[in-house]
């Protein structure tokens, strides 16, 4: 039986996020595996995980445009798959660093690999409708990933969250090989991953890009640590945070159409006002475990056309170089996890998480600008 192609897309979004917010809600449970280690030293994990997607995204990606976006998505999936087997089957502390540096490795091709099919096989002028049904890969991963992660591993142990995981992504590239080729394969103008900085207004959109995710990844990092050092929760109560995160980012996909039918430069300063607003209040509401989940529903509504709009932006710059320009820009969204997660650690254990969230809305303010700007040159 083949599976359509925006289920496929969803799939491997799902994988990919499901590894990369898994670790965060058990990292004290993994600690505790291997002597006792700390959740800042299990996080190195996380870091490494973005510094291979944004070596990968930057270095391999801009070559999926010359052998097809559908074939460097099954082989990114493969790295992918391989790395979070690593993770389950991992000895050692350092290597569950080393497997998720080489699942980050896949996911810098997935990523950019899997949002330029969807614009691919959009139908002209639904694009951000056809790209947020993809991006509901990520609510999937928050919510049947991320949420059930803590679940697991209350019950089974870290270990088989992961190995979970693995034998997910197995399925995926089977459905994959089972399905015809998705998108066009043409060859690219060219695969240097720098020629794709020549596209005009690219400059801008990956510096917003850049401080946008640096804001989320940087204190969802710290969010279920805060809750269970910080305010006493238990494991598995701390994975309400992803599950009602991932509520509000899916229910989000309902306003997709409306970016189309509006326009991305005149919904943008509205979608990115609201989450310097959104991050301001959760730095308020810090002290309440209650209030801070239930305010995770609205910061998961707001990211999802926060996202919308950053990718589809990128994407519709050059079609020739989708595959090096996406890939640019997971480069940089997984940089600003590599530093962010580090940074914000440095945060939170001197002044605590409410700055976190501080520091997230003034990462958030460039984007704000870019959109303002934009709007009014119109």
């Amino acid at each position: 039986m083949r599976v359509p192609p925006l289920a496929l897309l969803m799939a491997a979004v799902t994988l990919v996020g499901s590894n990369s917010l898994a670790l965060s809600p058990v990292a004290l449970e993994v600690g505790r595996g291997f002597g006792g280690a700390s959740a800042q030293e299990v996080l190195v994990a996380a870091s490494l995980f973005g510094a291979g997607t944004a070596v990968s995204a930057v270095g391999i990606a801009p070559y999926a445009d010359r052998i097809g976006l559908s074939r460097a998505l099954f082989l990114a999936l493969c790295v992918l798959t391989l790395g979070m087997a690593g993770t389950a089957l991992a000895p050692a502390l350092w290597v569950v660093w080393v497997a998720q540096g080489v699942a980050g490795i896949g996911s810098g091709v997935a990523l950019p690999a899997t949002y330029g099919l969807a614009a691919e096989i959009a139908p002209k002028g639904r694009e951000s409708t056809f790209l947020g049904r993809v991006l509901m890969g990520w609510t999937l991963s928050l919510v049947f990933g991320a949420s059930a992660a803590a679940l697991i591993a209350e019950v089974a142990g870290w270990r088989a969250v992961h190995g979970a995981l693995a034998g997910l992504g197995a399925a995926v590239l089977l459905a994959l090989v089972l399905s015809p080729r998705l998108g066009e394969a043409r060859a690219a103008q060219g695969a240097s991953p720098w020629a794709a900085l020549r596209v005009p207004g690219i400059g801008a959109a990956l510096f917003v890009a850049g401080g946008y995710m640096a804001a989320f990844y940087g204190l969802y990092a710290y969010v279920a640590t805060h809750l269970q050092a910080g305010l006493g929760w238990p494991v598995w109560m701390a994975g309400a945070v992803p599950l009602v995160y991932g509520i509000g980012f899916g229910a989000a996909a309902l306003g997709d159409p409306w970016i189309d039918r509006w326009g991305a430069r005149q919904v943008a300063p509205f979608v990115f006002g609201a989450l310097v607003v959104l991050y301001l209040g959760l730095a308020a509401v810090a002290g309440s475990g209650l209030a801070l989940v239930a305010a995770c529903l609205l910061w998961g509504m707001i990211n999802h056309l926060g996202l919308n709009l950053i990718v589809g932006r990128l994407a519709g710059m050059d079609a020739s170089r989708r595959g090096a320009i996406l890939g640019l820009n997971s480069g940089v969204t997984y940089l600003a996890m590599f530093v962010s997660t580090a940074g914000f650690g440095w945060v939170e254990a001197g002044w605590g998480f409410a700055a976190c969230a501080v520091v997230s809305a003034v990462c958030v303010l460039p984007a704000l600008g870019d959109a303002l700007r934009l709007r009014m040159a119109r």
